[in-house]
């Protein structure tokens, strides 16, 4: 099979552009050509989740290399939708240049403002404008992507409900509601209802998720992963412990781990 040579041109975008174009023309990749919007949207949120790696590990070098995988997803997206009719990339890029400077009349137009605040105030009600002519959601739960990570999309449930007053007045009631909520796990528990625990679970999380958004700090869903990396730390810590001694992790007592855990911990992991 003959090799496509591409062309190189001034700007990577419309050479990215053309890669997949070749790769979705027949004589191209079989495994591009199958793609559909459905399952890139799986290794979107792949792509998604790398660049936050990448973020938080400040791997700058790294971070470069997966935007540029997150740019290919978006540009193969768009020219998928180009080949069924709907849209292009320029489509999709001329619709965010158009909405930044849209909601960004403090820059681009005549709205002054002084803090950071202010321009949330004014971008919100922008949006509220914007909103007027599109049609009336049901709820205005509607807004909240469904496919959010389940932590996120419980704070921004939760934020949607505050804004029209449904909301608790101080932090007090929400640690009562997140011990009423262990309560009835503990309860479920004793009734062996399996179901009903699950459930309850769900509600324990979604207390603890209120009380991460009441505070305005830390998400829910960063504060988590924070705690994942501290857990990740300790227990590779007590892996090369037990490897350093010669023995295997299935060997020890739990006593042992917790041990060596509470060391790490002394250890600042």
């Amino acid at each position: 099979m003959k090799t496509k040579e591409v062309k190189k041109i001034s700007d990577p975008v419309r050479q990215l552009e053309k890669v997949m174009r070749i790769l979705r023309a027949p004589g191209g990749c079989p495994w591009d050509r199958e793609q559909t919007h459905e399952s890139l949207s799986r290794y979107l949120r792949e792509e998604c989740a790398e660049v936050v790696d990448t973020v938080l590990d400040k791997d700058y070098p790294a971070l470069c290399d997966e935007l540029g995988d997150l740019l290919m997803n978006i540009v193969f997206s768009s020219v998928v939708a180009e080949e069924e009719g709907f849209f292009d990339f320029d489509a999709v890029a001329r619709g965010s240049v158009d909405k930044m400077l849209r909601r960004h009349p403090h820059v681009f137009g005549d709205v002054s403002v002084e803090s950071s605040g202010q321009v949330a105030l004014v971008w919100e009600d922008i949006k509220k404008a914007e909103r007027r002519h599109a049609a009336e959601p049901e709820s205005i739960l509607d807004k909240v992507p469904r496919s959010l990570p389940a932590l996120m999309r419980a704070e921004e449930v939760q934020k949607k409900a505050a804004k029209v007053g449904f909301d608790w007045p101080e932090i007090a009631p929400i640690l009562d509601k997140i011990q009423e909520e262990l309560d009835e796990v503990r309860q479920a528990m004793t009734h062996g209802d399996e179901d009903k625990i699950d459930e309850e679970i769900g509600d324990l999380l979604f207390a603890v998720a209120n009380i991460s958004r009441f505070r305005k700090r830390a998400s829910a869903e960063d504060l988590l992963l924070k705690a994942v990396k501290k857990f990740e730390r300790r227990f590779r810590y007590i892996e090369k412990n037990i490897r350093e001694r010669g023995l295997k992790m299935e060997d020890c007592t739990l006593e042992e781990l917790d041990s060596i855990w509470n060391e790490a911990k002394k250890n600042g992991l």
